[in-house]
């Protein structure tokens, strides 16, 4: 049961690298095809990033208020839909609107996968089981550019769409046959916009989870900042070949999740916030030495010993600082997802061009900001010294419902149903 969750879960999770890293090869491609400049192909990418942002904040919202399940199946029939559309934009600008209905849709899938694990687990159980999630969703980030790679030697740019609506397509599938409601009707709230604020507002200003989402935020903005700038930096400033590349960038997300594993594997002797401090810590040394790598002009070695400390520590970033910012939100389980997504995609989004300021001449502006925001992370955590969660509370959903008892939650009390706009 746990395995099939898991997959289907973190297929859901997977929706934003594999429309973000798929059709990257594609670029070159697409710019020809379109009559565009690379600046304009960009823009595709920057507005699905947009969607996916803004939809997770009203996906987790609608599916506090009308389940699970509704809100998934609206968001992949039309991701399939915007996918399909996709594949026959007439222009570059066309094909930027459709990328932002296409993030939007996507964004259910990411926001209430993570929702739907605390529904379901509490305490340690839930910090493994997203780091279970990790290793599925990991596989988007490995094998998201090869695919697309391949898929570009058999066809063209929009080959590489009909796959991701044949995704969409099979996963809408899926969730309708085999994923169960995870949020009962008694733990749902009256769907009011005055409320839906309130809660966002409630939620985001508490200390302890704006340290916890700040803390992935940052080490995940860090990432970004090295898909923005790894490959002019590898293979302009390097001599890498795209092949090489693609092996780095590879072994990068093949250790990503072998450190969620590791992750899972140490949860049965540390607590969470013990894991998560320790990896903002290696996270920072890590992008420090990307910056002295840099700054020193050290041999490449270096550099990509430095770049994967500081990008592999996700894996153990994610999944606790998840866990933790969730552990006492789970009557409102859908918009704390939110605000997670948002928060990272936010930090992602304003720090990832600035890689670029140098040109491709230096990786100086890339070191910087990969170094700035790893440190920021543990740096704010510090001062922000987040209160410990009730690690050991309920699930949102109680054992009785036939999800959370047999999945691994840990159930003491009764849950805090959903505020009904009193």
């Amino acid at each position: 049961m746990q395995v099939r969750l898991a997959l289907i879960l973190g297929g859901l999770s997977a929706f934003g690298p594999l429309s973000i890293d798929m059709y990257l090869p594609a670029f070159p491609e697409l710019a020809e095809r379109l009559h565009t400049g690379p600046s304009q192909v960009q823009l595709t990418l920057t507005t699905f990033m947009i969607g996916l942002a803004v939809g997770q904040a009203v996906a987790g919202s609608l599916s506090d208020s009308f389940g699970r399940r509704g809100p998934l199946v609206v968001g992949l029939a039309l991701y399939t839909a915007s996918s399909v559309a996709c594949v026959v934009a007439p222009s570059v600008y066309a094909l930027a609107a459709l990328r932002l209905a296409q993030g939007l849709s996507a964004a259910a899938g990411v926001v209430i996968a993570r929702a739907a694990v605390r529904d379901m687990f509490s305490g340690a159980a839930m910090a493994k089981f997203f780091s279970a999630l990790m290793l599925v969703n990991g596989l988007g980030p490995l094998l998201a550019p090869i695919v697309g790679g391949q898929l570009l030697r058999w066809t063209s740019w929009e080959g590489i769409f009909v796959a991701l609506a044949a995704f969409g397509a099979v996963l809408l599938a899926v969730v309708v046959f085999f994923l169960p409601e995870t949020l009962p009707p008694e733990y749902r709230g009256r769907p009011q916009l005055r409320r839906t604020l309130r809660t966002y507002v409630k939620i985001g200003t508490e200390r302890s989870f704006f340290a916890y989402a700040a803390a992935a935020g940052f080490v995940g903005g860090a990432m970004f900042a090295y898909i923005a700038g790894s490959s002019f930096v590898l293979q302009d400033i390097h001599g890498m070949s795209p092949q090489e590349y693609s092996l780095v960038f590879a072994g990068n997300a093949l250790g990503i999740m072998l450190v969620s594993q590791l992750n899972s594997l140490l949860l049965r002797w540390f607590a969470p916030r013990v894991l998560l401090v320790s990896a903002l810590v290696v996270a920072a040394v890590g992008g420090l030495g990307v910056l002295a790598s840099v700054a020193f002009a050290l041999p490449l070695p270096f550099l990509l010993a430095a770049l994967f400390v500081s990008v592999v520590c996700v894996g153990m970033v994610s999944p606790n600082s998840t866990a933790l910012a969730l552990a006492d939100h789970g009557e409102n389980a859908g918009a704390a997802s939110a605000l997670l997504g948002v928060l990272q995609f936010v930090i992602g989004g304003i720090t990832s061009p600035l890689v670029g300021l140098g040109g491709g001449q230096t990786a100086l502006p890339m070191a910087i900001v990969i170094a700035v925001l790893a440190c920021t992370g543990i740096v704010l955590f510090a001062v922000l010294r987040p209160a410990a969660p009730r690690l050991t509370g309920p699930a949102a959903v109680p054992a009785e419902a036939g999800l959370g008892g047999g999945l691994g939650a840990e159930p003491v009390a009764e849950p805090a149903k959903a505020d009904h706009g009193r």
